[in-house]
């Protein structure tokens, strides 16, 4: 008689961090969505002084990696407490919740890309935020984007997260049960996706995903390794400071061949670059090797030099980065919303750097104002009677 192996997970298996709530997690997942926010608006002054034109990695890795890291960090302690069922349940709860989001941001987005492409009497709008194809066939393009396959510019980060959370219940049960195993199979899995170009298809036939979730599932799981507790195993090295020198020559030597290109490349000065050095564009859809190690040393620097009770994590102008961060889906969905809205009114109001620099802070201070609501919101159900809660 066959076996079924049983999907309890030893007690013993890994060691959780303590439930106290890390709030360096919040801080940068709130700082991440500025960042995407700001790296969404085409030709802005402002976006030259984020991330991405200081090394090879930008905001949507660290986005990425800090959802695994808190998808293992909760639901790992369920599925650890309560079971894998009840564990699968709920991470399933949460990518439904997800998916409704990225309908309900369609939709929006739509309506308001659409109004505008009228209302300005531009119908390059439409074709610069990839939605041609709806208005030639609109009852195809709505089911196509329920199925994942239509996407609209700057919304990418939601399918893959919603697709990562689908297999996140295998996933978390065998980092539960064999974390460095997994971690390793996921390796595995990338390099075939970066070596084969693996990728889901998308709609038109001709497209495919901005991110490949056979990719950049790696970088998921690497966050959720470190979610439960695994990431303890490498402190001696991350301590070391051959490793900080090492880290730091890689990032140094990122940081300039990105301001150098950038700088070549808007100032239009040709320049003999040896061979070696021709990396220029690094691929961000498979996840190329030079982005995930930049991002992993630079994670490792941050997270030496920061630690969970880092004093300026409690001041009070990190608040609104950490309220962010603490409501990330609909912060996100805002931030798409106001993305585009800012290129709209730079291209039919004003370009000037004072007047970027504005809409910019504005687009900020409307996220902020959101999740302030929120926060506000949350803990007034918190305090109501629960007849009343509900």
């Amino acid at each position: 008689m066959t076996t079924v192996p049983s999907l309890t997970i030893p007690a013993d298996s890994v060691a959780l961090p303590p439930k106290a709530r890390d709030l360096r997690l919040d801080f940068f997942r709130g700082l991440a969505l500025w960042l995407i926010f700001l790296n969404h608006i085409p030709s802005n002054f402002v976006g030259w002084f984020t991330t991405r034109n200081f090394g090879f990695s930008d905001a949507a890795e660290m986005f990425v990696f800090i959802s695994g890291y808190t998808a293992a960090f909760v639901y790992g302690r369920v599925m650890i407490d309560r079971g894998f069922t009840v564990g699968s349940a709920r991470i399933l709860k949460r990518a439904w919740q997800i998916y409704v989001a990225f309908i309900f941001l369609f939709m929006i987005y739509l309506a308001q890309i659409s109004w505008v492409a009228s209302r300005f009497e531009n119908p390059l709008y439409i074709e610069e935020m990839n939605l041609l194809h709806f208005l030639q066939r609109p009852e195809i393009v709505i089911v196509e984007a329920m199925i994942l396959r239509f996407l609209p510019a700057n919304v990418d980060v939601l399918p893959l997260y919603i697709v990562l959370m689908l297999f996140f219940p295998l996933i978390l049960w065998m980092l539960l049960r064999a974390p460095n195993l997994t971690l390793g199979l996921s390796f595995i899995f990338y390099v075939a996706a970066y070596l084969q170009g693996w990728n889901l298809p998308g709609y038109p036939e001709d497209k495919v995903w901005f991110f490949s979730p056979f990719a950049w599932q790696f970088l998921f799981v690497v966050g959720a390794w470190c979610g439960i507790g695994c990431v303890h195993q490498l402190d001696k090295m991350l301590r070391s400071n051959w490793f900080l020198i090492l880290a730091g020559l890689y990032l140094l030597l990122a940081a300039g061949l990105q301001l150098t290109t950038n700088m070549t490349a808007n100032l239009s000065i040709n320049m003999d670059w040896p061979d070696w050095l021709l990396i220029f564009p690094l691929d961000k859809t498979h996840l190329s090797p030079l982005r995930l190690l930049h991002f992993l040393l630079l994670t490792a620097v941050v997270v030496r030099f920061v630690p969970a009770d880092a004093a300026f994590l409690r001041h009070r102008w990190a608040r609104p980065l950490i309220l962010c961060g603490e409501h990330s889906l609909e912060i996100f969905c805002l931030g798409v919303f106001l993305s585009f809205t800012a290129h709209i009114l730079m291209i039919e109001v004003s370009t000037r750097v004072g007047f970027q620099v504005l809409v910019s802070l504005g687009g900020i201070l409307a996220m902020v104002a959101l999740a302030a609501v929120m926060t506000w919101y949350k803990r007034l159900q918190s305090r109501a009677p629960k007849n009343l809660a509900a």
